[in-house]
């Protein structure tokens, strides 16, 4: 039986919240990210120029503009005039990176074109894009979480590989998200309340406050909390549905309700800094965030504007808590650093499966097969019971050379070791007990798996400044991973003598709800990654580098027995950028030209009984360019821009079939996508440009009015040609953010309208029936489309206070 496909859709704004600084943005995000990424922080204008940013992409402080390599930076202030709580808030203000998502937490995230689409899946590849919290990786093997975003000292957002420093799920970019650290020097604290309505749905608030309390000298606490709850406007509305075999009608009228896809949020985080003395200092610290979703984030293509008419119970709750600790020192002349973590997510969820049933039934006449115990047909709706537990252990010891010296360099050990308990149960409710699962009646299909990958490693980087202007750099990361999969999937022996209970393992015990397993498999790989960077200063503000860098991304082991291992892909980068300052720092222009080829890389895809199945295609060659702009004209205009142009393609067949040793085939008279086809996820072009004005008011208050547009391109959702022809492409889009507000030393009020004219733009589009099995059907429940959604119009009024 089918398992759930990972229906992306974008994650995109839930509810517009109130600008802080009541934004009139005209969206402009910056570019995508290229090696000279764009730290598009957006400063206020002022006579001394743009705002220096300070990152800590190489695990030691440094100027942005002194790194030699692709990092786009938001700074707090930043943050706060784009209005930032969540990921969709700040990643359209990132061109180099795109994402998938099936609901909110479950986001799956992309940089430069590096994408096949349909991942996520819970027995899928491993990402290929870190996300880290302060020095901890949150990334989950079913997507990244999506932490509220207050109080937070920048983000970071590094394009290309950058597996020598962060590892296996950096293969083609890494994000940071940095928070504010305790301040033992003085005490602060503020809030922030928000109120917003969006169009063709409902209203949402949210509701944020943070303290830093000095306890001594060297002793500080800081807290922080946040409520969100983001407003529906997708509506489920009152339909029927027939089935073709049994005849049985079903209605939703019990189900059917307006603005059916609201989001709450709540969650707190804290730390306690303990200088112990001039050299060294202890971080514990803690954040755990509860999310409660409804419905689904996308709407139907045979229904009037988001509206879509499902008939089974359809809701997330995700929660997550991470205990971390840093300990930071100096040994002789070296800084230590230690990070280590604990980190626990449960994602409970429910699922409509009716679509998937309604074709099976069609196709297959499997309606004729779903009886109750006295062998009469019953209604053949499925529903899926979701259960995720992950669980995370990293730890780090790095050492760094200071950098002031003319040969520098951090080298460090990695330890991460993650599980993944999955249990998914497709119900039919009255389906006979001796058709289910022995264990489980009415459920006519179990996953009850347990999912383990290790990570080990040990990375170096060293950096000699040949002269004051002309340094080479140089990296390496040996690693051990290992991938496993125990447990079971199927269905029950009474309903199919070749899957499911009819394989167990002989003489195996029972494995926690199911019969027994069925489902045993290893695999383990060592290899090495490398980076090599040389760069070239004009002058204090002027630089010029260029940098060659492969990423990898762990092979692993397919669930369905009759199927090898995948093997590791590898991403190999070339990339030559430049970052400048001119006419006294009030001009910064920053930008690459990138070229990528992504070896033997892992797809995921539906194959019999729509059970997910990984293989190595061909491979891809990524040629792209990336730059981003911002000039402080006087003390009160402030424009900025950034654009990515990505042309991603195969540069070989891709057949859908792998030879003996499972290395890919490419030579087909009709591969299911042929060498030249653009990758999906990533549009060709994607720009942002931002304006704003700042100016002091009559009586003391500081004004400030600002306007966003971002523009992203016409792109597909599927790698194959059958599948995003049945799809469609989904369109190119242009959206504005407006906004604008008031504030002084103590308090802040804004108004911001996101999308401003009600743009119906498109993150994302899929259907609940693989194409290969929906496109032979004319009638008219098929080939049912569903289109995630931006945010629609929303407006919004923010008022916050600090102490």
């Amino acid at each position: 039986m089918s398992e759930m496909k990972f229906r992306s859709a974008a994650l995109y704004g839930r509810t517009v919240r109130i600008g802080l600084l009541a934004s009139t943005v005209l969206a402009a995000a910056p570019l995508a990210l290229a090696p000279a990424a764009l730290a598009q922080d957006q400063p206020a204008a002022s006579n001394n120029g743009l705002e220096e940013i300070v990152v800590t992409a190489q695990k030691r402080s440094e100027n942005l503009q002194d790194v030699p390599v692709s990092i786009q930076a938001f700074s707090g202030k930043k943050l706060e005039q784009f209005n930032v709580t969540e990921f969709n808030d700040y990643v359209k203000f990132l061109p180099s990176v795109t994402y998938q998502t099936i609901a909110p937490s479950q986001t799956e995230i992309y940089f430069r074109g590096v994408a096949s689409g349909n991942d996520g899946n819970h027995s899928g590849p491993l990402p290929s894009v870190g996300v880290y919290l302060d020095e901890l990786p949150v990334t989950t093997i079913q997507g990244a979480i999506d932490v509220h975003l207050y109080d937070i000292a920048r983000v970071e957002a590094l394009a290309g590989p950058q597996s020598t420093l962060y590892g296996a799920s950096s293969q083609s970019g890494t994000l940071r998200i940095i928070s504010n650290a305790p301040d033992p020097s003085a005490f602060h604290a503020g809030y922030d309340l928000q109120v917003n309505q969006v169009d063709h749905g409902g209203t949402g608030t949210v509701a944020e406050g943070f303290v830093n309390i000095p306890i001594t000298d060297t002793i500080a606490v800081r807290l922080v909390g946040w409520q969100e709850g983001d407003a529906g406007y997708i509506d489920n509305v009152h339909g029927q549905l027939t089935f073709p075999v049994s005849g049985i009608t079903i209605d939703n009228a019990a189900r059917a309700k307006n603005n059916y896809n609201d989001v709450q949020t709540f969650g707190g985080r804290g730390a306690i800094k303990i200088e112990l003395d001039d050299d060294w200092t202890i971080t514990p610290s803690a954040i755990g965030q509860d999310q409660r979703s409804n419905g689904v984030f996308g709407f139907s293509n045979k229904l009037p504007d988001l509206q879509v008419t499902h008939f089974q119970p359809e809701n997330n709750h995700d929660r997550f808590y991470q205990a971390g600790l840093t300990i930071q020192g100096k040994i002789y002349d070296l800084d230590v650093t230690y990070a280590g973590g604990y980190f626990n997510r449960w994602l409970d969820s429910q699922t409509d499966y009716t679509e998937y049933s309604f074709f099976y039934d069609t196709l297959f006449g499997s309606g004729a097969y779903i009886t109750n115990a006295a062998g009469n047909i019953i209604d053949p709706s499925q529903h899926i019971i979701g259960t995720d537990k992950f669980t995370k252990q990293s730890h780090e010891l790095r050492v760094s050379s200071p950098g002031t010296d003319r040969f520098h360099f951090t080298a460090g050990l990695f330890y991460e070791h993650q599980t993944h308990n999955i249990r998914q149960q497709y119900i039919i409710p009255g389906f006979d007990p001796a058709l289910s699962v022995s264990t489980l009646p009415g459920t006519i299909w179990l996953t009850e798996e347990v999912r383990t990958d290790r990570d080990a490693a040990a990375f170096g980087e060293a950096t000699y400044e040949l002269t004051d202007q002309l340094s080479v750099t140089g990296g390496v990361r040996v690693f051990d991973a290992r991938n496993s999969l125990y447990g079971f999937y199927g269905f029950g022996s009474g309903f199919s003598s070749r899957t499911g209970e009819a394989r167990c393992i002989p003489g195996a015990a029972p494995f926690k709800d199911a019969l027994c397993p069925n489902l045993n498999k290893v695999g383990e790989e060592v290899s090495e990654t490398y980076k090599a960077n040389i760069s070239y200063k004009f002058d204090d503000d002027r630089m010029i580098y260029f940098t060659a860098s492969d990423g990898y991304r762990p092979g692993g082991v397919n669930r369905n027995g009759n199927l090898g291992p995948y093997a590791s892909d590898t991403l190999y980068n070339y990339e030559i950028g430049w970052k400048t300052t001119w006419d006294d720092k009030q001009v910064r222009w920053n930008g690459a030209f990138f070229y990528e080829n992504w070896d033997q890389f892992q797809f995921a895809f539906l194959g019999p009984n729509s059970l997910t199945e990984i293989a190595n295609a061909g491979s891809a060659e990524i040629k792209g360019f990336e730059s981003d702009a911002s000039w402080a004209i006087d003390s009160h205009w402030l424009v900025s821009g950034a654009i990515s142009i990505i042309d991603a393609a195969l540069s070989a067949n891709y057949c859908g079939t792998t030879d003996a040793a499972n290395n890919p085939i490419t030579t087909c008279a009709n591969p299911q996508a042929p060498s030249g086809q653009s990758l999906p996820v990533t549009p060709p072009v994607k720009a942002n440009a931002t304006a704003r004005y700042e100016w002091t008011l009559n009586d003391g208050l500081d004004a400030f009015l600002q306007g966003s547009v971002v523009y992203v391109g016409r792109r597909t959702s599927d790698l194959r040609s059958l599948e995003r022809a049945d799809l469609g492409p989904i369109p190119a889009y242009a959206s504005v953010d407006l906004s604008a507000g008031v504030s002084n030393d103590s308090f802040s009020a804004s108004v911001f309208l996101k999308n401003a004219f009600d743009e119906r733009g498109q993150i994302y589009r899929y259907a609940e029936c693989p194409a290969n099995v929906c496109a032979t059907q004319t009638n008219n429940h098929s080939g049912v489309v569903y289109a995630v959604p931006i945010q629609p119009l929303t407006i919004g009024f923010k008022f916050g206070q600090k102490f």
